[in-house]
């Protein structure tokens, strides 16, 4: 879509290149979503490209990933045999549901500054312990956990002028144990309630919940849990003002998948039959 606002698009090489922030702009990086509607409050683009981040470093510390680095991108890095939660990766960038164009544009910082509920990065981002490194306009950056930059649909804890730069899954996380569960209303549809369970040696067990609520909720338990216990904790750390409602599922009903979700997970990890 033509943006027929936009007065300007900047392309800096580097961050000393970066503009002043101004009211009106926008920093561009896949820009899958910011072309597929009017933005008639916005005057200035941009583009996050020429900064040259690479896309992604595998080192002992874990993953790293800029911002910029594309869906695309993200699902043809080859990890480490000894990180078993590499498949949860793939799982996560096939929620996107987006055609071979939309993956090699669509980057991993855009998912998660778009704060969907659906937004499938977020997914993975909080179930691995994500951590951002944010720029600020003074030149500085700080860290902020994912679950703590995600505050809700389109909303984010980043404030004006500031850069999502890098998002670090931490090496310990990936070597978790990871069991996934998604479901939408319909089979190409986008996600209703969006599941991942992980458990690690010491039998620590996290339930991490998107798409079914307004922003990512993580619960923690010592050790996996019997059927009671984790529905009773979804039950009373999930109220029913904090899922989502859209065309795209009912509370409700995102309430009751979430809990059949969660279970699934629960016997899986725990290598119960399936009923």
């Amino acid at each position: 879509m033509d943006l027929n606002t936009i007065g300007s698009i900047v392309t800096p090489g580097s961050r000393a290149d970066l503009d002043g922030w101004r009211p009106g702009d926008a920093w561009l990086a896949g820009g899958t979503w910011l072309f597929s509607e009017p933005q008639p409050d916005l005057s200035r683009l941009i583009d996050l490209a020429g900064l040259g981040w690479e896309p992604f470093a595998v080192t002992q510390a874990g993953l790293s990933l800029a911002a910029t680095c594309t869906i695309a991108a993200l699902d043809r890095i080859e990890l480490p045999a000894a990180w078993i939660a590499a498949p949860l990766v793939g799982q996560c960038c096939r929620a996107l549901l987006g055609s071979f164009k939309i993956w090699n544009v669509a980057t991993v910082g855009g998912n998660l500054c778009m704060a969907l509920p659906a937004g499938p990065m977020i997914a993975l981002a909080a179930a691995l312990d994500g951590r951002c490194t944010i720029w600020t306009p003074d030149g500085g950056e700080q860290a902020l956990a994912v679950l703590d930059l995600v505050r809700g649909p389109q909303e984010t804890a980043l404030a004006p002028g500031e850069i999502l730069r890098r998002i670090d899954l931490p090496a310990a996380a990936l070597r978790r144990r990871t069991a996934f569960r998604r479901v939408s209303l319909s089979p190409n549809g986008r996600s209703g309630a969006l599941a991942i369970g992980t458990l690690d040696a010491g039998g620590a067990f996290v339930l991490t919940v998107t798409a079914a609520t307004r922003r990512p909720v993580a619960l923690a338990f010592a050790a996996l849990p019997e059927a009671g216990g984790l529905a009773e904790r979804i039950a009373r750390e999930i109220p029913d003002s904090l899922y989502y409602d859209d065309v795209h599922g009912a509370p409700d009903w995102r309430r009751h998948m979430t809990a059949c979700l969660a279970e699934e997970i629960r016997r899986e990890l725990a290598g119960e039959a399936q009923a």
